[in-house]
């Protein structure tokens, strides 16, 4: 398998991993070196290590107990970079029904995250995660 595939398949497992089991999808995914950057400039944005996410994971489990399912839309892929177009269908703990779309730029080392852009709703996102 080439470099520009196991990094395609890497990416899918986080994604769809996120809805299973948010924090196991980190801790397998992500190099303990990497570098998460939320855009835009509610509070929920900037810049994260892996530590950071994975508290993040915690709190995702609190407020959407039945998990955060992502579909992937598309991917486009070239060597160490992946692209993913994606949206998530949740419900929050007060029954209200959480859908944001995403942009995931990515960047892989040996098959593990060390970059990750995301691009999405922020204000949104904010409402449901308190930021």
């Amino acid at each position: 398998m080439d470099e520009t595939q196991r990094n395609k398949d890497a990416a899918r497992r986080f994604v769809e991993g996120m809805g299973e089991d948010f924090a196991r999808a980190i801790d397998e995914s992500m190099a303990e070196d990497c570098r998460i950057v939320t855009q835009g400039t509610t509070p929920i944005s900037g810049e994260r290590g892996k530590a950071e996410a994975l508290a993040a994971a915690e709190m995702v489990v609190k407020i959407f107990p039945g998990g955060l399912p992502t579909v992937i839309h598309s991917m486009i892929a070239e060597g160490d970079r992946v692209a993913v177009e994606a949206e998530s269908f949740a419900t929050h703990v007060s029954g209200k029904p959480y859908n944001n779309k995403y942009l995931f730029l990515m960047r892989f080392r040996n098959g593990k995250l060390i970059e990750m852009t995301e691009y999405l709703d922020t204000e949104l996102a904010g409402k449901f995660f308190g930021g």
